[in-house]
């Protein structure tokens, strides 16, 4: 097991992969370990050789009973590297990581080659955390882990995962709370925000769109408006994306880290997570269809569409999941595609996508600026569907 020293603590790192591959550094949030990663680094390790550590506090690194610094931690994640023989990586982070990454990127700026903050802030409120640090002074991990684990998942997933979501508890209730602290006086005193438009390392910022601890709107634009040529990008997950959607991460990280090489693996762990994407929207009857469909001829548009489509543009951070949804029935109407106008328009009112008197109002607005014509047919066609979902609600009750 390696271990390195910094300031006093051993530092418990690993290292996965091929070392002449590009060196990607993956850091943990507060609260969890290194196998936060676990379901994501297989995705990753045909492109990089990864590194990941337990953050100082964590894990099996020390634990020291003091307040440390992000400036401090970020030191620690630069003794790693140094261990690991590697002088420059990718550094990517979610929550706690992101903020220690963002921190290397600004203090060592020639180790860091890309830059990830994932699900993460520049500037919490330091009252919430004195009362939560104080919590834990005084009850230990176990007064703060129903909390934490409602800010990390959403409750549908923990109901889906309930093994992923006690490994997280059990790990989270074997934090020293010393460590704990200690990370928590780090995140309660960071001063990050004004010192990120100097940061040079060309940067994406992940969010969970479903993120309570860390909303897009909050942090992670302030994040992308403040560093340079930063670009953002919004997976489907609450606060610990790595685990509630390992491919749809993987898939933005890779899309980012090399830009320029759509083969191979890279490609297949993008098609990967635009087909959860894909699945999400139009269910999975349609899409198993689809492919069931698919010939020798149609196999590579398939893949195609669903890397595209679904993973680039389905997947970007402007727009929320029922905008879209919109957007293509309006679009759909005024081009009289009809075919996919009444996919989508089905998918949408089985799955909650939007209601009916939103997709009323939206035909009424393609009235005005595609014609009445198209929205002649396209009432008719939204109505037929209307009808036969709630005919096939009532056999089914």
């Amino acid at each position: 097991m390696p271990f390195t020293v910094n300031a006093g603590a051993r530092l418990w790192w690993r290292a996965d992969g091929l070392p002449e591959q590009p060196a990607l550094l993956l850091l943990n949030a507060i609260g969890t370990t290194h196998a936060l990663w676990d379901a994501v680094v297989p995705l990753l390790l045909p492109e990089f050789y990864i590194i990941r550590m337990d953050a100082r506090g964590h894990g099996a690194s020390d634990a020291p009973s003091a307040d440390y610094t992000l400036g401090l931690l970020a030191r620690d994640a630069e003794a790693v590297l140094d261990a690991a023989g590697v002088s420059s990586a990718a550094v990517a982070g979610i929550s706690l990581g992101g903020m220690i990454a963002m921190r290397l990127a600004l203090d060592a700026p020639r180790r860091v080659s890309r830059l990830l903050p994932i699900c993460t802030s520049a500037a919490l409120d330091p009252a919430m955390w004195v009362a939560r640090l104080q919590a834990v002074q005084d009850g230990g991990m176990r007064a703060i882990v129903d909390a934490a684990l409602g800010r990390f998942f959403r409750p549908a997933l923990a109901a889906r995962h309930k093994e992923a979501v006690a490994s997280v508890r059990a790990a989270f209730l074997a934090q020293d709370p010393a460590g704990y602290c200690g990370c928590g006086a780090a995140i309660r005193d960071m001063a990050l925000l004004h010192d990120l438009p100097l940061i040079t390392a060309p940067t994406l910022v992940i969010a969970g769109r479903h993120d309570i601890s860390t909303p897009f709107e909050a942090h992670g634009a302030k994040i992308a408006a403040a560093i340079p040529g930063a670009a953002a990008r919004m997976v489907d997950t609450a606060h610990l994306a790595a685990i509630e959607d390992p491919a749809a991460l993987a898939g933005a990280m890779i899309g980012f880290l090399q830009a320029d090489d759509k083969t191979g693996p890279a490609r297949a762990v993008l098609t990967k997570a635009g087909m959860a994407r894909r699945r999400e929207v139009l269910g999975d009857e349609w899409v198993d269809r689809s492919l069931r469909n698919a010939t020798e001829f149609s196999a590579e548009y398939q893949e195609f569409i669903t890397r595209i489509a679904w993973q680039e543009i389905w997947c970007r951070p402007g727009l929320d999941t029922r905008t879209r949804r919109l957007l293509v029935i309006a679009i759909t109407a005024s081009l009289a595609r009809w075919e996919e106008f009444r996919l989508h328009v089905r998918a949408g009112l089985q799955q909650g996508g939007f209601t009916l008197t939103e997709l009323r109002e939206v035909l009424m607005q393609t009235a005005i600026y595609a014609g009445v014509p198209a929205a002649n047919t396209a009432f008719a066609e939204a109505q037929t569907i209307a009808t036969a979902i709630s005919r096939e609600q009532a056999t089914n009750e």
